[in-house]
């Protein structure tokens, strides 16, 4: 349940004002079709993160659990810096009707979107971290849709009212803390 609950809460957080959540803004306000679009970010966010959880599942097959302690802290610790980093949505112009419709179309764009966005990243190590697949998909996958789903019933709204910048100050403590205590957490033998 830990690897759940930690999966939402960092995803949930990491994703204000991340470029995916800029996107659902965008396609909430060129569409004005809520469901079909945040049933898109839900398809889209779960085949992703499957696979980045797929990925963290794998990496602790093949590192030991010395180098895997490191390699994760200083992961959560870079996650920590990138957190302070804004995002921006590249805009690709384009007024024109949706080719596969407003659903293939967010499906198609959050996924392309997602890849190798921090909440990827997160649920990549966030996996190799908690070694629980199932929970910590579910929870990256609530996390996103926490965040991004409001975002399209409510728009510009509730993005005015959310302070970003406070949101990811706590989200880099929060990585901050899961790296330290990755590097720090059981024995302290160096890394040979």
């Amino acid at each position: 349940m830990e690897a759940f609950l930690v999966s939402t809460a960092i995803v949930t957080l990491a994703e204000m004002g991340d470029k995916t959540q800029l996107l659902s803004l965008v396609l909430a306000a060129r569409f004005r079709k809520p469901w079909p679009i945040v049933l898109g970010i839900f398809v889209a966010t779960l085949a992703n993160h499957a696979l980045a959880g797929a990925v963290g599942s794998w990496v602790t097959t093949v590192l030991g659990p010395q180098v895997l302690r490191w390699v994760l802290g200083l992961s959560f610790i870079a996650m920590a810096v990138w957190m302070l980093i804004p995002d921006k949505l590249d805009d690709d112009g384009g007024g024109a009707a949706p080719r596969f419709g407003v659903f293939g179309t967010t499906l198609v764009a959050f996924f392309l979107a997602e890849m190798g966005d921090k909440t990827q990243v997160a649920t990549v190590m966030l996996a190799a971290q908690y070694s629980a697949y199932f929970w910590v998909v579910a929870g990256t996958t609530l996390g996103m849709m926490l965040a991004n789903a409001p975002v399209v019933w409510l728009g510009d709204r509730l993005v005015k009212k959310v302070p970003i910048r406070v949101v990811h100050l706590v989200s880099a403590l929060i990585f901050l803390v899961l790296g330290l205590l990755a590097l720090f957490a059981g024995d302290a033998t160096p890394l040979a």
